[in-house]
């Protein structure tokens, strides 16, 4: 049993105010893997105040200097990167092999991407050629809340605290509660590489405790926050009342939209993108919608690759798909592939219960339903399990219309060889991303969402811009 109860504040590891330990489960065996401490308001408080009491210092080093700690965080990252590996595994689920190379390898992508973005930018420009005396200065929006979730820790984390540490802000983070492990690793590879007492500090905790006194805190200027549009919904008004600036990236229910002439391999690719990390994604591609011609071979290609699913321990090596995150998110997964049969869907591969051979663990059978709409429970909530919902559509405005047809805006994603239509159907689509026959978006592009998938931009010059405030200034001297 791993036992981190002390929480990082002022550059120190200290002891909680007071005893409140919590048991952190591993999903692939339901047995008890670590006992962490969650925080009382003393404890945001103090973090908070070595926070702020850092901020004037932190703003005042040269840009080039905060790079150049980022650029010794990403040294020890990458020496620790098993370490990291093992420890989400163990605690949210990724299947080792998933875990070194998707979840451990987001942080190092991130921050080298910030680090490129932040060299080129211009942290004070001027307003233009017609205003010789005007300069724009971009500066720190202050101290900065960061409350990140369980399902891709260390690619939220990095996507936070690398930007927040490059523009100068200071931050409290609150990892989840579900995985923390990573997050105490991380604020040891924070101490390592130099970061000043107080422009880091971590304190564990539950979004009702430590999430809500970091959103209510007069001393917090910004809440960046990534989770479910329940909890965005509830930081945004409990924020309200200091007018703090709040970043929310919230969860989605992408549309794979799959046109007639689109590539053999479309129908595959959709289904393993939406199995990956167990449909733990808030931009998985959950409703795939298939143009009738080719309808009916989908579902059946769909049905085939889901099937071919395998599921298992996550400390097992392999490509299978481990267990999800805890006993709460499995009976809602199961609540809602029940309500998919009760509402008329077909199924076509997977259910409700354990795959066979698995009776305890929170594992989940790779399921899709064929022959569903758009006003279907499985098709308006988002599920965050392995759970595929396959709609059917004659035209290409149909398709628009179905695809937009959502409280959400995350992600949607289109498949066809017809370049014209492909660009069409990227304006027409209601999300803050679009993605095409498989093209990954690239290094430094920014990741958000539009509607109830919330506000604000992760990564590259977006995500730095995030965390900075314009000021305006008129008259300035020539130096």
């Amino acid at each position: 049993m791993i036992e981190r109860r002390n929480f990082y504040i002022d550059g120190m590891w200290v002891a909680p105010s007071e005893a409140n330990d919590f048991h952190v489960i591993n999903p692939s065996n339901e047995e008890p893997c670590a006992t962490i401490s969650l925080g009382s308001q003393a404890d945001t408080d103090a973090a908070v105040a070595a926070a702020k009491a850092a901020l004037t210092g932190w703003m005042a080093t040269p840009a080039s200097d905060r790079i150049a700690l980022v650029e010794k965080l990403v040294d020890i990252y990458q020496s620790r990167t098993e370490d990291l590996a093992q420890a989400m595994s163990l605690e949210m689920g990724a299947p080792i092999d998933m875990a070194r190379t998707q979840q451990a390898g987001a942080g190092t992508w991130h921050l080298k991407n910030f680090i490129r973005a932040a060299k080129e930018f211009e942290f004070e420009r001027p307003l233009g050629n017609h205003a010789p005396n005007d300069r724009i200065i971009y500066e720190a929006v202050g101290v900065a809340a960061l409350i990140t979730p369980w399902n891709w820790p260390m690619n939220q984390i990095t996507l936070k605290v690398g930007a927040a540490a490059i523009s100068g802000c200071t931050m409290v983070l609150k990892p989840s509660e579900q995985s923390p492990l990573n997050a105490m690793i991380f604020a040891d590879m924070m101490d390592e590489a130099g970061f000043p007492p107080g422009v880091f500090n971590l304190v564990n905790g539950d979004g009702a405790g430590v999430g809500s006194q970091l959103s209510a805190h007069p001393d917090v200027d910004m809440v960046s926050f990534t989770g479910s549009t329940r909890a965005g919904t509830a930081i945004s008004k409990n924020a309200a009342d200091t007018l703090k600036k709040v970043h929310l990236e919230l969860g989605g229910k992408g549309a794979n939209v799959v046109f007639a002439d689109a590539d053999e391999k479309a129908i595959k690719r959709g289904v393993l993108h939406m199995m990956n990390n167990t449909g733990q994604s808030c931009n998985a591609p959950s409703r795939m919608l298939v143009q009738r011609p080719v309808y009916d071979q989908a579902v059946e290609t769909a049905a085939e690759v889901a099937n071919k699913v395998t599921v298992g321990s996550a400390a097992e090596e392999g490509r299978h798909i481990g267990p999800v995150v805890n006993e709460v998110q499995w009976n809602k997964i199961q609540d809602l592939i029940q309500k998919g049969i009760d509402e008329g869907a077909r199924l076509v591969a997977g259910g409700t219960g354990r795959p066979e051979g698995l009776n305890k663990g929170y594992y989940v059978r790779p399921t899709v339903f064929a022959d569903a709409n758009n006003q279907m429970t499985i098709a308006r909530e988002e599920i965050f399990g392995p759970v595929l919902t396959m709609i059917p559509f004659e035209t290409e405005e149909e398709a628009i219309e179905i695809a937009n047809d959502t409280p959400y805006g995350l992600t949607n994603y289109v498949q066809t060889q017809d370049g014209a239509r492909a660009n069409r159907m990227a304006r027409a689509l209601r999300s803050g991303m679009v993605e095409m026959n498989g093209q990954l978006r690239s290094a430094g592009s920014p990741f958000g969402g539009m509607k109830q998938s919330g506000n604000g931009r992760e990564g590259g010059v977006w995500g730095l811009e995030d965390f900075l405030e314009v000021k305006a200034v008129g008259g300035w001297a020539a130096e």
